[in-house]
């Protein structure tokens, strides 16, 4: 498997991200290896706060979350998935799979840093990866907040803008990272914060991983995942531990996402589900400092 690995210097003076890196080498499910990047902020004997992003962002999205919920003395680690951030990206479209995405993260979150009693908040990808994750090994999981996410199965209809986002994703020879990400947010971003989002891509090489995403999303019965999805639900529909939906009102591509959750997961019954109010796709860019709120009192509560 080929791969490239973003300069250090494209991660250089970032707005409000001033984390330290930090790796792992993991299989890259094809004889080779990969290194991928994770930020593991406050008290490292504390229970993990497990931060999930999707596409096409990184962990910078979370840079205004993260302060927050280790002042409150959480353990938060965040990590890239591979071929975003500053992960190690390989260059063929074919590299990538729902499952491998799978594999590789719960590689380096269950097998090399051996998290449990996990707080798990996924978005976009972040949930359909991670989702999977808490049906496989529940029991590494003490609580699950989701946002602006689904696990779909192939079995009902996607939203119309979320068909749109796929099938421009396909058509364009290279995505403009910043423009979409601005787009899906409610706030204007500053040119800075588009640059950021932009950094970990210097060209169209970098994106195989950002440009073939999002036809992994089962949508019809005979997708690959489409089957392990349906199984991860029988899963998610034991899962008694407290569930939050959190997910923003000005959001069409995951606009009712909500429902399936808050009607097959017995852990959301009598948790106090709210909509965030002037978010986004993007409500880490939108709502950061509230979202951070959110889930130190679901913690805490």
């Amino acid at each position: 498997m080929e791969t490239l690995r973003t300069p250090d210097d494209r991660f250089t003076d970032l707005p409000d991200y001033p984390f330290e890196p930090n790796y792992v080498e993991i299989s890259d499910q094809d004889g080779g290896t990969l290194r991928v990047h994770y930020l593991d902020e406050g008290p490292a004997n504390a229970d993990p706060v497990l931060l999930l992003h999707g596409e096409p962002s990184w962990s910078f999205l979370y840079r205004h979350i993260i302060p927050p919920l280790v002042a409150a003395g959480h353990r938060v680690v965040v990590p890239d998935q591979v071929g975003f951030g500053r992960s190690d990206k390989p260059t063929e479209m074919t590299d990538y799979s729902y499952a491998r995405h799978i594999a590789w993260m719960s590689e380096l979150l269950f097998d090399k840093l051996h998290l449990t009693n996990i707080t798990f908040f996924g978005q976009d990808w972040g949930g359909l990866i991670g989702l999977r994750m808490v049906a496989a090994e529940p029991d590494r999981f003490a609580r699950v907040a989701v946002a602006n996410t689904g696990l779909p199965d192939g079995s009902g209809p996607m939203s119309e803008a979320f068909m749109q986002w796929q099938a421009f994703s396909q058509s364009v020879p290279e995505l403009p990272i910043g423009t979409i990400i601005n787009g899906a947010t409610v706030t204007e971003l500053s040119p800075e914060v588009i640059a950021a989002y932009e950094a970990p891509f210097p060209d169209a090489s970098y994106q195989a991983g950002a440009k073939i995403w999002p036809s992994y999303v089962p949508t019809s019965p005979d997708d690959p995942e489409a089957a392990n999805n349906k199984a991860a639900w029988g899963e998610l529909e034991k899962f008694t531990k407290p569930w939050l939906c959190c997910f923003s009102d000005q959001d069409p591509v995951s606009a009712g996402g909500e429902a399936p959750f808050m009607k097959r997961v017995p852990g959301t019954k009598g948790q106090a589900h709210l909509t965030v109010v002037g978010g986004g796709h993007f409500l880490q860019e939108d709502c950061g400092p509230q979202v951070a709120q959110i889930l130190n009192d679901f913690i805490a509560g």
